[in-house]
């Protein structure tokens, strides 16, 4: 099916939720369609994980034209009872790296990688 992200088998350590949190602060300006592709997720399921986390004030958005321009609540704290005490922001700090972070330690992976 064209459009329908490969399907993972096995668990993994993040919440779909945090994927897509993850990256929107990466990008506040991220279309969903490029979220799903990112997450490997459905449009539908972005769509849904968003509303999700707008209705619990974790996110919003303001329309700005055909785009929409996302503001994360970054004081807010986490869900679950193991995690009380955490924002968002905590979270999302070991998520996202600025781009030069990515090239860097990409490029310090691979020479380490050649050197096993």
């Amino acid at each position: 099916m064209d459009g329908v992200p490969e399907s993972h088998t096995g668990w993994t350590f993040l919440t779909n939720h945090a994927r897509v949190l993850a990256v929107i602060a990466d990008d506040h300006n991220a279309r969903i369609r490029d979220i799903a592709a990112h997450c490997r997720l459905t449009e539908r399921a972005v769509q849904k994980i968003i509303a999700d986390l707008e209705q619990d004030d974790y996110l919003s958005h303001t329309r700005e034209g055909r785009t929409n321009t996302y503001r994360i609540n970054p004081g807010k704290v986490l869900r679950h009872p193991a995690e009380s005490g955490l924002a968002v922001a905590s979270l999302l700090s070991l998520l996202v790296r600025d781009e030069a972070d990515r090239t860097g330690s990409g490029e310090n992976e691979e020479r380490h990688h050649a050197r096993a």
